[in-house]
């Protein structure tokens, strides 16, 4: 008899399971969420702040993403206590590759000043790499400025390598060695 039982309830768990997977129409998310005020912290410090209106969670799908369809504005703050932040019309976060896809009115403010703003833009937070092939514009904090149709560099802008691009670019005239 407690041999049945146990198959009962064991086959009841699986059924369930199933039931579950069934009651979600094909392509809809696992869960929304509105208002999204997420905040991550490291050792009782704020490190990240997220700000959405509205939070799709496709992670039951077999390559899973969360959607941000109204728009999305991220707050960084680095060790020092500098804020960046990040705002667009329409972003994704792809759980499996680390990637996001941010889209439509891109603003990036870093702490020290640099603007870009672009139509869309990829960051890649594993490698800490963003990167765009739409058309960008982009403000250094001393007062350079690009115009370009493609880019790519580090997180913190300090690689910068940009394609099909016009704009002025200052130099220090104290910093150049004479090259001979």
């Amino acid at each position: 008899m407690a041999l049945v039982l146990a198959v009962t309830l064991f086959a009841c768990e699986g059924n369930y399971q199933n039931v579950k997977k069934l009651s979600l129409s094909d392509g809809a998310p696992i869960a929304e969420g509105k208002n999204i005020n997420f905040k991550y912290t490291d050792s009782g410090k704020l490190i990240t702040n997220l700000l959405a209106a509205q939070l799709l969670d496709y992670s039951n799908l077999e390559f899973p993403y969360k959607e941000f369809p109204k728009g999305i504005e991220v707050l960084f703050w680095d060790e020092n206590g500098k804020r960046s932040t990040v705002n667009a019309d329409y972003a994704i976060q792809y759980d499996k590759t680390g990637l996001v896809d941010l889209r439509d009115n891109v603003v990036l403010v870093t702490a020290d000043s640099v603007i870009l703003k672009a139509t869309q833009l990829y960051w890649d937070q594993k490698n800490k790499w963003v990167f765009t092939d739409q058309p960008y514009q982009i403000k250094f904090k001393d007062g350079s400025y690009n115009d370009g149709a493609r880019f790519d560099g580090n997180q913190d802008f300090t690689i910068f390598l940009s394609r099909k691009n016009q704009g002025v670019q200052l130099i220090d005239k104290n910093k150049i060695e004479d090259v001979k």
